[in-house]
């Protein structure tokens, strides 16, 4: 998967992501479980959007994401409104050295983008690694409904004075996968003619069960599983899952 043009565009097509309610349900779920370390730790963080949110609000965040141009982005944007954020380009299946932290968090559905079973297992036991006795791991992902019934064969377009697109989504090879076919039209300022960037991305989702399997099967307790930024149990048409686990101390 290609992020060199689609870094610099990500922030523009983003621009209605609801970063304040991320923000806010973090601090809630913090409160709620009695977390008072402000060490946070942001995975697939690509261009920084939420750890300079997190930084503002008093957070200790340490970025990491795969791709160097998101972190490009993320370190520029960081730069320019004063913070001293460190970012890192590493797989978030693969972390290390990296201390331990009291909160780690995979928003975004960034976790739908890793490709296979093993690799959510890594993550979920890397994570666990980094964490402090009694920390928070706080992330979120798309529901199997909302990629069978929200993309599967949808086209969405926007269509912008800068950019435009035509996003088209298609079902993967495995099951509750999605392929988005994703074409942009970048204003060129200089020549008033717009050059195009295709994309091609992928994500996959499971079952809230396996999702809740495999964090135990690394180490966490599981405290709660939640829908769409609210305290409610996820329903059949909720299209955003967070799961909220902790690192149980050692016996």
């Amino acid at each position: 998967m290609s992020y060199e043009h689609f870094a610099y565009l990500y922030d523009e097509l983003m621009q209605d992501a609801p970063y304040d309610e991320w923000v806010r349900f973090v601090k809630e779920k913090l409160q709620t479980y009695q977390v008072d370390g402000k060490n946070l730790l942001d995975l697939a963080c690509g261009t920084g959007e939420l750890s300079v949110r997190f930084a503002k609000e008093g957070f200790s965040v340490t970025g990491v994401d795969l791709s160097a141009d998101m972190l490009a982005v993320a370190q520029a944007k960081a730069q320019e409104e004063g913070l001293r954020i460190p970012f890192f380009e590493q797989n978030m299946a693969n972390l290390e050295g990296h201390g331990e932290f009291d909160v780690i968090g995979i928003f975004c559905d960034s976790l739908n983008y890793l490709r296979s079973d093993e690799d959510v297992l890594h993550t979920f036991t890397s994570t666990y690694e980094h964490l402090k006795e009694n920390g928070i791991f706080i992330f979120d992902v798309h529901s199997t409904y909302k990629i069978s019934d929200v993309f599967i064969d949808q086209t969405f377009a926007s269509t912008e004075d800068y950019v435009s697109y035509i996003w088209n989504s298609f079902s993967g090879e495995l099951p509750d996968s999605v392929e988005h076919e994703l074409s942009f039209f970048v204003l060129d300022e200089q020549t008033g003619k717009y050059d195009r960037f295709d994309e091609l991305h992928y994500q996959r989702t499971y079952p809230i069960q396996q999702y809740t399997d495999w964090l135990v099967e690394a180490g966490f307790e599981l405290l709660e599983v939640c829908a769409d930024f609210d305290t409610k149990e996820p329903q059949s048409n909720s299209e955003r899952i967070f799961f909220i686990a902790r690192k149980k101390p050692s016996l």
